[in-house]
């Protein structure tokens, strides 16, 4: 049920500034960006062998392509988000999609490796510049009773990008070339950047804060820091495992390329149920939702490990893990902007440079699993880590230096 008190004034009065049709417009904008900055971080991951061959370069090395844009999307975003805190976000959004359009179009057409990862380094920067102020941007366009509808709605972007997105590019790679996948990509970063310009309003930069300040705020904000040291802990555990579903489904079930694609898809579909079904569930309790997510999380890490030979086993524990994943990544930002209401952008930033270091390091040590104890053991790395990230939620003490309920936040940032 909505909770009309803590609503923003301007939505009991009908002011909203912007018409209802505007707005979600707009919300559908955001989401087509976050599918195409998603699809375009993570498109290598199915076009490794193609890549690696074209570009002349070995598998693990052509890996790096991923790796590097999760690290320059960490490291930069605090940055790139404190020197343009005077840029109206359409604006700086519509930056982005254009960085975007002309990476791809560049990686398309590039004749060696070295240029390949020069660019995926700039847009790794814009990918981490767009997820701190995304959502944002999302939460804004819409009535405060809405915030998180809209929320839920462009997240859900990750969730079609991993359904739709990547086995389209994978299967366009397959009928032509990866170059074709990355020159298509670019004109889809085009249309992308037209619908911003034309469906979202002027955003003025709000809560601009500087570099020291983002840089400052885990250190002051004693809840935004217990919320990062849960995130951290459930994504490095997530990635470890996710990295690795491939070669486990290979060893343990002799699964074909066509059974593991349609495996990544259950994936993204339980993503997108968990997504919508915990915008509910939030409003409800959140830390509830939160801690039930990431058991979750754990549960399904351990049905494929006790059930993964079999495919009917796997596709009920990644169905269970998309769940669960879609459910406590939303669960994570409302708590972000709870915690930290006046410095929303500020604080995605810091939590997209936790995520996506998270990302880059999960892989890595479940690859250095992998490779010592088997592909098995990235599974059990990533069982221990996602259940630290569940108890330090169950035995870390809240502490008495709340700000807002998410609702009031919402309400604030709306």
């Amino acid at each position: 049920m909505d909770d009309m008190s803590t609503a923003d004034p301007h939505d009991l009065q009908g002011s909203h500034p912007y018409s209802p049709l505007r707005s979600w417009l707009g919300v559908a904008a955001i989401t087509a960006s976050l599918f195409t900055f998603v699809t375009t971080e993570m498109m290598p991951v199915g076009l490794l062998t193609p890549m690696s061959s074209s570009l002349h370069v070995a598998l693990g090395i052509a890996g790096l392509m991923v790796t590097l844009y999760g690290v320059s999307s960490g490291l930069g975003v605090p940055f790139i988000v404190a020197w343009t805190r005077h840029v109206n976000r359409r604006l700086l959004l519509t930056a982005l999609l254009a960085i975007l359009a002309v990476g791809n179009l560049v990686t398309a057409a590039a004749p060696d490796f070295a240029l390949v990862m020069a660019v995926r380094l700039v847009m790794g920067f814009a990918n981490g510049a767009f997820w701190a102020i995304g959502v944002s941007m999302a939460i804004r366009l819409v009535p405060a009773r809405h915030a998180n509808r809209a929320a839920s709605i462009a997240l859900s972007g990750i969730s079609i990008a991993t359904v739709v997105g990547i086995p389209l590019g994978t299967f366009l790679a397959g009928i032509s070339s990866w170059r074709t996948t990355f020159l298509i990509w670019s004109g889809l970063s085009a249309l992308v950047f037209l619908a911003v310009a034309v469906t979202i309003p002027s955003l003025p930069s709000d809560h601009a804060v500087s570099v020291r300040e983002v840089l400052d705020l885990p250190r002051v904000n004693i809840r935004l820091r217990q919320v990062m040291v849960t995130v951290v802990l459930y994504v490095l555990g997530h990635y470890s495992a996710y990295t690795f579903v491939r070669p486990f489904m290979e060893k343990n079930a002799h699964a074909s390329s066509a059974f593991i694609t349609g495996l990544l898809m259950v994936f993204g579909v339980g993503g997108a149920i968990g997504n919508f079904g915990a915008e509910y569930l939030v409003k409800k309790n959140l830390k509830a939702t939160y801690l039930t997510a990431r058991a979750a999380l754990v549960l399904s890490l351990l049905l494929l490990l006790a059930l993964g030979h079999s495919r009917t086993g796997a596709l009920l524990a990644v169905a269970v893990w998309g769940l669960a994943l879609g459910a406590a990544n939303l669960c994570q930002i409302n708590l972000m902007l709870a915690s930290a209401p006046d410095r929303f952008e500020a604080a995605m930033s810091i939590n997209t440079l936790g995520y996506n270091l998270s990302i880059a390091l999960g892989a890595l040590a479940g690859g250095l699993f992998a490779d010592q104890s088997g592909v098995s053991s990235a599974v059990w790395f990533g069982v221990v880590l996602t259940a630290a990230s569940v108890a330090v939620s169950v035995f870390t003490r809240q502490r008495p230096t709340l700000t807002k309920t998410p609702e009031e936040a919402l309400a604030a940032v709306g």
